[in-house]
C-alpha cells in the first residue's frame, strides 16, 4: 500500500495482503496498519487499484471497514474486487469505479491517470498522478511484454510523452531488480505447455496461480488442439474463471469444460484438470491429490502433472514436498526448475532500466520487493544517470516529502503487520506469537494448589498436569520433584507471610522454571492456578 498526500488530499494505490511468516504460527493472513489513514479518514479521496493480484487487492475488505472511499480499477481487477467483497460477506455499499485505460478521472483537485502495462494478470494498469507540484508515477507490477497473449502491449506512448512532459517522482516495481536481461514473454509458456500436451499420455494436471487468467488460456488453447476436456478444480481458480469468462476475459470454445464428475468417465487421454496448489499450500487442491485426500481426484501412475509456476520466497519447501508426493504416486512432475513452464510477470534489469529512460524522473524510489531489491534497483537508477541525492530507499512507514524542487525524508508514521487470525484482526501480536512459539518448541505446564483462605496453608495439591513437555508416565520422578520444589516455594511465602496471589503466583513460576531448565534445559509456559477454599 502506497499513500500520497498533497495538502488536505490522500489517495490510497493499492491495498494488499501478505501470506503469514514461518513464525507467524496460527495467523492465516498479514494485511498493512492503516492507522494514518484511519485517523485522517476524512482526507482519503479515493483508492487506485493498479491489478488484481492478492498481495494488492487483498486487504480491501479490511480498509473499507474502516475508510468508506471510492474504488478506481480496470473492468477484470474490480470484477476481481467485488468477488473478494463477496467471499468476505461485506454488507456495506461500495463506490467502484471502472476506468478503460488510457483513462483520467479528476478527484478532488487531483488528475489522476491511468496506463496500460503487462503483468502475469490482464488488465494492469500503471498510475499517473498530477499534482500542483508535479508528476507521481507509480508503475505496479510490470515488464514489457512485447507479444503477449491477449495482444494489448503496455502503453509506452504513454511512459514517454510523461517523461518528455516531466515526472517529480517514480515509484517503480524492484521484484527481479537481481535478473540481468529481459523478462521473456508470457507466449513462450504457451509453446511450452503445446510440447508437453504433444507428449503426454495420460492425463495432464496443470497447477498455476489462479489469476493468471493468460496462462490458463494456453492451457484451454492447447486442450481444444489435442482434442481434451478440461475442468477446473479448487475454489479460487473455479471463481476466477467464471470472473474472467463472465467479463469476456477468458475465450473458451463451447463444450470444451467439463464438470469434474463427468471429466472421469472420458478417457485418460482426453482429460486435462486445471488445479490451484502451485505454492504447494496444505489445503490447496494439487497438495490434497498428492496426499491422497482429495475427494475426487486420485493421481494415478501415467497422469502428468505441469506446476507451472515459481515458488514464492519461502515456500520451496512446501512446494519440494508435494512434488516428492506426486512422484511417489507414480505422476510425471514437470516444474519450473527443470523446464520452461513459468515465466515471470516482472520486469528484469533492462526493462527497469527502459522504464527509467522513458519516464526521467528527477526523484526515483524503488517500490515492491525485498529491501535488497529495492537496492539493486536503486544502482540501476545511478547507471543511467539518476543523481544518488535523488534516489530514496525508504521502508515502511517512512514519509517522502516533496516540494516543486526538493525532496527529503521527513519522519515516519504507524505502520506495520497486522495479523488476522480467524475472526479475529489486529488480536495477535508480537507476544501471543512468542507465547505460541514457547507452546510449539517447550510446552506447558499447568500447577493447580488449594490454599486455605485463613491460614494461607495448602489443603490440596499442588497437583501438575503437563502438556507438550514431557510424557507424564515416563518421567514421574521429574514430576514428584517439580511438586516438592513447588511445596518448598509455597512455604517459603507462607514464612514471608506474602499472601498476595500474584506474588505467590510468580515464586513458584520463577523456582519450578529455574529447576525445570537445570534438570531437561526446556524451558515450558508454567501457569499456577492457586483456588482458595
Amino acid at each position: 500500500m502506497t499513500v500520497i498526500q498533497y495538502e488536505r488530499e490522500i489517495l490510497v494505490i493499492d491495498a494488499g495482503l501478505m501470506f503469514p511468516e514461518e513464525e507467524m504460527l496460527g495467523v492465516d493472513m498479514v494485511i498493512p496498519d492503516i492507522s494514518y489513514l484511519v485517523e485522517n479518514k476524512d482526507m482519503v479521496k479515493g483508492i487506485l487499484i493498479t491489478h488484481g493480484h492478492e498481495d494488492h487487492i487483498g486487504a480491501l475488505p479490511y480498509v473499507l471497514q474502516q475508510i468508506n472511499a471510492p474504488i478506481y480499477g480496470t473492468k477484470l481487477t474490480m470484477g476481481l474486487v467485488e468477488g473478494k467483497l463477496k467471499e468476505a460477506k461485506f454488507k456495506k455499499s461500495v463506490n467502484m469505479n471502472v476506468i478503460n485505460p488510457p483513462a483520467s478521472v479528476k478527484i478532488g483537485s487531483l488528475t489522476v491517470e491511468f496506463f496500460r502495462v503487462n503483468h502475469s494478470i490482464p488488465d494492469s494498469v500503471g498510475i499517473a498522478i498530477h499534482t500542483p507540484l508535479g508528476t507521481v508515477c507509480h508503475t505496479g507490477d510490470f515488464k514489457f511484454d512485447q507479444t503477449p497473449v491477449d495482444g494489448k502491449i503496455a502503453d509506452l506512448h504513454k511512459l514517454a510523452e510523461l517523461g518528455s512532459k516531466g515526472v517529480l517522482v517514480l515509484l517503480s516495481d524492484s521484484t527481479n531488480a537481481e535478473r540481468q536481461g529481459y523478462t521473456m514473454s508470457e507466449k513462450v509458456v504457451g509453446v511450452t505447455i503445446e510440447e508437453i500436451f504433444s507428449k503426454a499420455k495420460g492425463r495432464i494436471i496443470v497447477a498455476t496461480f489462479a489469476t493468471n487468467i493468460h496462462r490458463i488460456q494456453q492451457v484451454f488453447d492447447a486442450a481444444f488442439k489435442f482434442e481434451r476436456k478440461v475442468a477446473v478444480v479448487g475454489r479460487s481458480m473455479v471463481n476466477t474463471v467464471n470472473i474472467a469468462l463472465s467479463l469476456g476475459y477468458l475465450s473458451i470454445p463451447k463444450n470444451l469444460m467439463m464438470e469434474l464428475d463427468d471429466i472421469s468417465k472420458l478417457s485418460k487421454e482426453k482429460v486435462v484438470i486445471i488445479t490451484t496448489g502451485s505454492q504447494g499450500e496444505p489445503m490447496s487442491a494439487l497438495t490434497r491429490m498428492a496426499m491422497s485426500e482429495h475427494k475426487k481426484v486420485e493421481i494415478i501412475p501415467g497422469d502428468t502433472v505441469l506446476i507451472a509456476a515459481t515458488p514464492i520466497p519461502g515456500n520451496e519447501k512446501l512446494v519440494a514436498r508435494t512434488i516428492d508426493h506426486l512422484f511417489k504416486q507414480g505422476a510425471e512432475v514437470i516444474y519450473e526448475a527443470i523446464s520452461g513452464v513459468h515465466v515471470s510477470g516482472h520486469a528484469s534489469q533492462e526493462e527497469l532500466k527502459l522504464m527509467l529512460n522513458l519516464v526521467k524522473p528527477r526523484y526515483f524510489v524503488p517500490v515492491h520487493g525485498e529491501y535488497r531489491h529495492l537496492i539493486h534497483h536503486a544502482n540501476l537508477a545511478k547507471e543511467v544517470g539518476i543523481p544518488e541525492k535523488n534516489i530514496f530507499i525508504a521502508e515502511n512507514g517512512r514519509v517522502i516529502e516533496l516540494t516543486k524542487d526538493s525532496a527529503r525524508l521527513a519522519g515516519k508514521v504507524t505502520a506495520g503487520k497486522v495479523m488476522v487470525d480467524g475472526l479475529g484482526v489486529g488480536d495477535v501480536g508480537n507476544i501471543v506469537l512468542r507465547d505460541r512459539k514457547q507452546l510449539a518448541q517447550d510446552g506447558i505446564l499447568i500447577v493447580v494448589v488449594t490454599i486455605d483462605k485463613e491460614t494461607t496453608e495448602v489443603v490440596a495439591g499442588p497437583d501438575i498436569i503437563s502438556r507438550g513437555f514431557v510424557y507424564v508416565r515416563e518421567s514421574e520422578e521429574l514430576m514428584e520433584q517439580s511438586k516438592e520444589i513447588v511445596r518448598q516455594a509455597l512455604a517459603k511465602c507462607q514464612e514471608e507471610k506474602i499472601t498476595e496471589w500474584s506474588m505467590i503466583k510468580s515464586q513458584v513460576r520463577d523456582t519450578l522454571g529455574k529447576f525445570l531448565f537445570e534438570q531437561t534445559h526446556r524451558r515450558p509456559m508454567i501457569l499456577p492456578i492457586i483456588m482458595e477454599v
